[in-house]
């Protein structure tokens, strides 16, 4: 399990620069306005999106990336027992990956996801849900 911040920044390439240096890694994954880290040291999914238009290092959304489905399930369950509104279990295409995930946004607006992604995938895709679900609330970005 490690956490997941997703930040939105002015110029991908800049910031590209700047956290593979303050990391001391490449991106995992680098595509057309996005980049993620998957770091062992410290466990942490790092990524960030390329939107002009937001403030500069606001937060785009939180996350909790696990191993397997059944975590996923297993938070979800736990979310909801504990009164908090989640979206749900959905297998999805979202963030150039296919995964199993739910959602819950905190009091202040910061949306949290918990996921696990089972395949990388060539596209954005978001909005596309492929369990039973239909949404039309961007996954990520």
């Amino acid at each position: 399990m490690r956490l997941q911040l997703a930040l939105n920044v002015t110029d991908l390439t800049a910031s590209i620069e700047f956290y593979t240096r303050l990391f001391g890694a490449e991106p995992y994954k680098v595509k057309d306005g996005y980049a993620n880290w998957a770091l062992q040291d410290p466990p942490l999914k790092f990524v960030i999106f390329e939107a002009p238009d937001a403030q500069p290092g606001s937060i785009n959304h939180l996350g909790v990336e696990v191993d397997s489905a059944d975590e996923v399930v297993a938070a979800e369950g736990r979310l909801s027992a504990s009164g908090l509104t989640t979206t749900g279990i959905d297998d999805t295409i979202c963030c150039y990956a296919e995964k199993v995930e739910t959602w819950v946004t905190d009091p202040n607006g910061h949306r949290w996801e918990y996921y696990v992604k089972t395949a990388d995938h060539e596209t954005q895709a978001t909005n596309v849900v492929l369990g039973h679900r239909a949404d039309t609330t961007p996954c990520c970005g």
